[in-house]
């Protein structure tokens, strides 16, 4: 067992220099209104529809998550309008949502989640809502050495360093790792762009890495193997020619010193403007018209759902299954149950596609570094459940555009976020959609996303 967390010279979640140097973030930063306060109390959020509910307001928006959070601080801190956010769920924050559990651990619900961002906006806007301290997310993969099928610990996306250790390489510069990659690489015959995500991936990384990280790694994601996914899938499969082991490239890379969930609570917790009803079901509501008086209706929920009573085929997703345990007893050699906080199994003999170690990370309540017990998620794939990742391929893309026009037809009805999209966003990217669906009221008046969901860059 490790005896701390993965840290380098630079700190506990830090890169090693000069990599930890190239994220603009460097100390704490932002404003946490609720500070270092543990007993609050936040205004506008309750339990159930049934108390102090207006009559009437501005807008009613479907789901307290990044989008529909970002909308109703902006309409009421802006513009003043009046905001009533129904949500299914017993919390706020969507699948950002962060708790600290019963043994003093802060972990996430639904799985890790790390902010990295390339739009100034968009941190300048999060710095609102919360502390700030740097983090480099560096994850690894126990992969198998050509050799002799032993696995080794590795980084993630593949460095010189993993190239060397997988395939007994001796790579000491950047030219000659990109000498390798040249003479690895695969393209689709007569100058074809690829044509599904396989051939995306051996245009990118070449056949060795492709087997030995992403081919099976791929097929637990999505219960498909990469010949079966759009090319956009593996087209993004980085090449890193140096030893800079970060897994994004983003010049802000950060984590909330008190969580995610405190963002929401400072966004909305303590609004005026803002009610907030957890554990409320929107169509249950509709369907007995019990919803309050609006002008204007934000869905932020899975856009086959809204129109279910059509009898249309269901979008596919993927979702996530967290098997977690905590270790009370991590032995007399450390007090980590792996070496970082995220370390992937892309071999097709292991079943899960991750273990995830939050006791890591560098915003655990303080001390808990220094204390025995630790908590792991093992991640599964699955097909049922809360749904995160739209299925990418040429039929469910038709079967959105479908839904699509339904949508730009509905009259006073907003759908933004990623399942009304059906597209996966970053965090950043579903903070920057929201944000700019507010600009497109403020100049038009309409509530509408100013660009469409496949001019972001993620898939």
């Amino acid at each position: 067992m490790p005896q701390g967390p993965f840290r380098t010279a630079a700190g506990v979640g830090r890169a090693e220099h000069p990599w930890c140097d190239a994220n603009a973030v460097q100390g704490i930063e932002g404003v946490d209104e609720l500070g270092t306060a543990v007993d609050y109390t936040l205004k506008s959020i309750e339990h159930g529809i049934e108390n102090n509910v207006r009559d009437r307001y501005d807008v009613i928006i479907v789901g307290a998550g990044l989008s529909g959070c970002t909308i109703a601080e902006r309409l009421s801190r802006e513009l003043g309008k009046t905001c009533l956010v129904l949500e299914r769920r017993a919390h706020i924050g969507g699948n950002c949502y962060d708790y600290v559990t019963e043994h003093g651990i802060r972990a996430s619900k639904y799985g890790a989640h790390l902010f990295h961002t390339k739009h100034p906006r968009v941190w300048e806007y999060v710095k609102r809502f919360s502390e700030w301290i740097p983090f480099d997310h560096r994850v690894r993969g126990q992969v198998a050495r050509e050799a002799d099928n032993t696995k080794t610990l590795v980084a993630i996306p593949p460095t010189m360093d993993t190239v060397n250790a997988l395939f007994g390489t001796n790579i000491k510069t950047e030219e000659e790792m990109e000498a390798w990659y040249a003479s690895e690489r695969i393209f689709p015959a007569n100058g074809a762009d690829p044509a599904n995500g396989e051939e995306a991936a051996l245009t990118r990384v070449g056949p060795r890495l492709y087997e030995a990280i992403f081919k099976h790694y791929t097929k637990k994601q999505w219960d498909k193997y990469p010949e079966e996914l759009d090319a956009s899938v593996l087209m993004r499969l980085p090449c890193r020619t140096s030893t800079d082991d970060r897994y994004f490239n983003d010049p802000w890379q950060a984590l909330p010193k008190r969580g995610y969930t405190r963002i929401f609570e400072n966004m909305i917790g303590n609004d005026a403007n803002v009610d907030v009803r957890l554990e409320t079901d929107f169509f249950e509501m509709k369907r007995l018209g019990t919803l309050p008086k609006h002008d204007l209706l934000v869905y932020t929920g899975q856009i086959d759902t809204y129109y279910a009573a059509l009898g249309m085929p269901k979008l596919e997703y993927r979702s996530l299954r967290f098997e977690e345990e905590y270790i009370e007893d991590t032995g007399d050699d450390g007090l980590f149950y792996q070496e970082a906080m995220v370390v992937n199994y892309p071999g097709a003999d292991v079943p899960f596609t991750r273990i995830v170690e939050y006791k890591h990370v560098p915003n655990q309540p303080e001390g808990r570094h220094e204390r025995p017990g630790t908590l792991i998620a093992r991640e599964y794939s699955s097909a049922e459940g809360e749904p995160y990742y739209p299925v990418p391929n040429p039929e469910n893309r038709a079967l959105y555009e479908r839904y699509a026009e339904l949508a730009a037809k509905e009259e006073g009805v907003a759908f933004v976020g990623r399942l009304a999209s059906y597209k996966y966003f970053n965090m950043d990217e579903a903070i920057l959609n929201a944000l700019e669906v507010f600009d497109n009221f403020m100049e038009t008046g309409v509530l509408d996303p100013k660009r469409a969901p496949a001019e972001f860059g993620t898939a």
